[in-house]
């Protein structure tokens, strides 16, 4: 579904006039929920390209998402117009539907969160009502960009003091071996630590998360070693007699797989010293 028709649809599962004139210079409603329900103005708002939100859940820990991540407040100036929490919840979560969006937790008097899938991403929202106040926050997901990298002396010292070391900023796309073009920079560095060294040999071991089979995870991540060797070799001109790649899969997590904080650290490339 594209994210006019979204909006087309959404439109019409809130009440409300938006645009009102107590609302904060330069915030906008989300496309989402262009709308808005009576008499609230926009009075807060912050956008991030990447940040991560705790959304509500009926019971136990709550559920982590990441991407870009969009806060709105909304307040009600004359209180006497203030709608109940069961309005604003019925509001929101018929506008999610409307939508073709699956409702994932609610409290029916004080907020109701949902996902949906908006040109081929997935999408939460979550709205949440206090007094006077509605507060709406939305998650695109979509992986960080990596702008850090870490450089070739750092690999040497790391191997120098473990025998290994992570990569930071090789990436993949999501059940593929093919490198995507921003693992560039990482892969140079690489080739400087064993251009600045000629005698050290890698071993470079593929990692994935526990999601899906574990012979599945194994064999994309021998895939994943296998691509940065031979773009090692062919592109950076290392000779392949020096690297060797290997797949753990699942095997050696650093982190817990329950949540996607945990298995995006799980899926990654590391480079150990062979003797």
């Amino acid at each position: 579904m594209s994210l006019h028709r979204s909006c087309l649809v959404l439109c019409l599962g809130l009440a409300a006039s938006a645009f009102a004139k107590g609302d904060k210079p330069g915030c906008t409603d989300h496309p989402l929920f262009p709308t808005r329900m009576p008499g609230y103005e926009l009075t807060g708002c912050t956008t991030s390209e990447f940040d991560g939100y705790d959304f509500f859940v009926a019971k136990g820990p709550k559920h982590r998402e990441e991407g870009k991540f969009f806060y709105l407040l909304y307040s009600i100036p004359d209180r006497k117009q203030e709608q109940s929490g069961v309005a604003v919840v019925r509001n929101y979560e018929n506008a999610l539907q409307k939508v073709g969006g699956h409702i994932e937790a609610s409290d029916p008097q004080r907020w109701v969160n949902g996902k949906l899938t908006v040109d081929g991403k997935e999408v939460w929202a979550q709205a949440e009502k206090g007094n006077g106040v509605i507060w709406l926050r939305i998650i695109e997901k979509g992986a960080m960009a990596q702008h850090i990298v870490a450089d070739a002396a750092t690999f040497a010292t790391g191997l120098e003091a473990t025998g290994h070391v992570a990569v930071e900023g090789i990436s993949f796309d999501t059940g593929k071996s093919v490198l995507k073009p921003e693992s560039t920079p990482a892969l140079e560095q690489v080739a400087r630590l064993l251009e600045a060294d000629a005698s050290l040999k890698l071993w470079v071991v593929g990692h994935t998360d526990a999601v899906g089979k574990v012979d599945d995870n194994l064999r994309l991540s021998q895939a994943r070693a296998e691509a940065v060797v031979t773009a090692l070799s062919t592109t950076h001109g290392i000779a392949a007699t020096r690297l060797k790649g290997y797949g753990v899969g699942p095997l050696t997590p650093v982190a817990s797989n329950d949540a996607e904080e945990g298995r995006a650290k799980n899926r990654r490339v590391e480079l150990v010293k062979q003797p």
